[in-house]
């Protein structure tokens, strides 16, 4: 598995960019997923931030029969709780690590990084930005769940204890079920994150009020 994955990179106009976010798609899809995203962002956000968007890695997925398709992790079980995949979400935690350091060695210091991510893309990026040994601007999960919860308490590093945290989810969702991210919300909030929540009534899917949110999210903390 190579450290850094494959990208879709979309760049401000004619500027060097003061921020960067890198976004993470859902399972069996790719990098393409959320690029035309963008345009529906504020032309403040598109005229200062370049954007990231990973492809995951292909790999086998045992709850659909082992069928190869690019995701973060493997799930073993419609139950996302059972057997979690510890070795890939550290596999694909070392691969965002190399995506946020090397924008911070072409010039855009951590604390101006967001991660986003959708479903699994959610999960890694809870993951990995709370982990993560410098301060990050922010961690954006959209219909996700904080993965190995039980460690948790024990990985976590302090630097990322007050970075802005942004989860979002359908009350109806049948993939991620709505109460999973409820008990990651209240997991992070009995350890003291600063967390936004938003419920929205609609399935495993982004809805225009979500994306007007992610935008008021990614102004206030990027101060654009």
């Amino acid at each position: 598995m190579s450290d850094i994955p494959a990208t879709i990179e979309l760049n401000p106009p004619g500027m060097v960019p003061k921020a960067t976010v890198i976004w993470l798609h859902g399972l069996g899809a790719d990098g393409n997923d959320f690029v035309p995203i963008v345009e529906r962002l504020h032309p403040s956000l598109q005229a200062n931030v370049r954007f990231i968007f990973p492809h995951a890695p292909r790999r086998a997925i045992t709850v659909n029969g082992g069928m190869v398709m690019r995701g973060w992790y493997d799930i073993v079980d419609t139950d996302l709780l059972i057997k979690e995949d510890t070795l890939g979400l550290q596999q694909s935690e070392q691969q965002i690590r190399r995506l946020i350091e090397r924008e911070e060695q072409r010039g855009v210091s951590s604390d101006h990084i967001v991660l986003v991510g959708f479903s699994q893309g959610g999960a890694v990026s809870l993951h990995t930005g709370l982990r993560y040994g410098v301060g990050l601007a922010g961690i954006i999960a959209l219909s996700a769940y904080l993965p190995l919860s039980h460690a948790f308490p024990q990985e976590r590093h302090n630097a990322n204890q007050t970075t802005p945290i942004f989860m979002a989810h359908g009350l109806f969702d049948p993939i991620v079920p709505f109460m999973l991210a409820e008990l990651s919300h209240q997991q992070l909030q009995s350890l003291n994150y600063h967390v936004e929540w938003h419920s929205y009534s609609m399935t495993h899917a982004v809805n225009p009020e979500e994306i007007i949110d992610i935008n008021q999210f990614l102004c206030r903390i990027l101060k654009f």
